[in-house]
């Protein structure tokens, strides 16, 4: 894309690769805590006294920063695609991240109404902040946000593993110039 002053932009503003990277390290963190903590024994004391409100707490900062993210994304101007990239990977790329995004708003959003829903629940807070609960108790409508938090979130990791075959497929086995798509993010 070509700016205002008619610079042609090749990476990624630096703002946005600070995000995306941010927001990557902690949602493999969290898909893997999320993942780990569930299999912990009901009985672990720090199963729910540390490990569910952190998770709320990342999942929370992950929501906030992917909001961020998307809200600067409309407003900046992006490079474009790689000339080198065949048109139906650059449809399949573009598809792989708008889903991503789409999960990335919803995974968080279904594990806030999990919390906010189930009645056991001592909350949703942030970091030790407590952070409104917006839907009513109900175990039942837990139990339909607890199965599409899990659900999406899977769906989250197979769409990361798409994404990171392709950085690795232009990256180490596209022979063409101007394949490589990695430098734009870093």
């Amino acid at each position: 894309m070509v700016t205002a002053s008619g610079r042609e932009v090749s990476r990624y503003p630096l703002v946005l690769r600070l995000l995306h990277w941010s927001r990557a390290l902690l949602v493999i963190g969290l898909l893997g805590a999320g993942w780990w903590m569930t299999r912990l024994d009901d009985t672990v004391p720090s199963k729910y006294g540390t490990f569910y409100p952190t998770h709320k707490s990342f999942g929370l900062l992950v929501f906030g920063l992917i909001v961020t993210q998307i809200a600067i994304r409309l407003r900046t101007a992006l490079p474009p695609p790689a000339a080198a990239i065949a048109i139906w990977e650059q449809r399949m790329s573009t598809s792989v991240h708008t889903a991503m995004y789409v999960l990335l708003v919803a995974v968080p959003l279904m594990g806030y109404a999990m919390s906010s829903s189930y009645s056991q629940s001592d909350g949703v807070t942030l970091f030790g902040i407590p952070v409104a609960e917006l839907l009513s108790k109900d175990d039942a409508r837990f139990a339909v946000f607890q199965w599409l938090h899990r659900v999406m979130a899977y769906m989250l990791l197979t769409l990361i593993g798409l994404h990171v075959a392709g950085v690795v497929k232009h990256r180490y086995f596209d022979t063409r110039p101007g394949s490589d798509v990695l430098p734009r993010m870093f």
